[in-house]
């Protein structure tokens, strides 16, 4: 078995989609979940958030060492990763917690583990063959 052999083309409509072949607009987006999402405070407030009810900027910032714009300023990182979104009730703006982004990492993750699963074992296949 030669060493072109462990490479598969992926003919269309085969399993799952090719992490490679991944549009630069998704990854971008998957870029910027990863970093709203890698700070320790704004993973906090997904936490809260992602009770199902909308918090203010004041009952977010309750408990808390932070000041509202503070708050604010991690709020608008988690609305531009899409991770909450805002509306107005009143004077207020409450923030709400979006699950898509996520849902949508845990996709890419699983079809990621597989095309990795799948290069092990052909590279396994290839090793013991050899």
């Amino acid at each position: 078995m030669s060493h072109r052999s462990l490479r598969r083309s992926r003919a269309p409509g085969a399993r799952g989609r090719d992490p490679h072949l991944l549009k630069a607009a998704d990854v971008g987006h998957h870029e910027r979940v990863f970093a709203a999402l890698g700070d320790e405070t704004r993973l906090a407030l997904v936490a809260k958030l992602s009770s199902g009810e909308p918090y203010s900027i004041s009952r977010l910032t309750s408990g808390s060492r932070l000041t509202r714009q503070a708050i604010t300023k991690h709020l608008r990182v988690l609305e531009g990763a899409g991770l909450v979104h805002s509306i107005r009730r009143g004077r207020e703006s409450l923030y709400e917690f979006d699950p898509k982004p996520i849902s949508e990492l845990k996709d890419y993750l699983e079809m990621l583990s597989q095309h990795w699963d799948e290069r092990l074992a052909r590279l396994k296949t290839f090793v013991e063959e050899s």
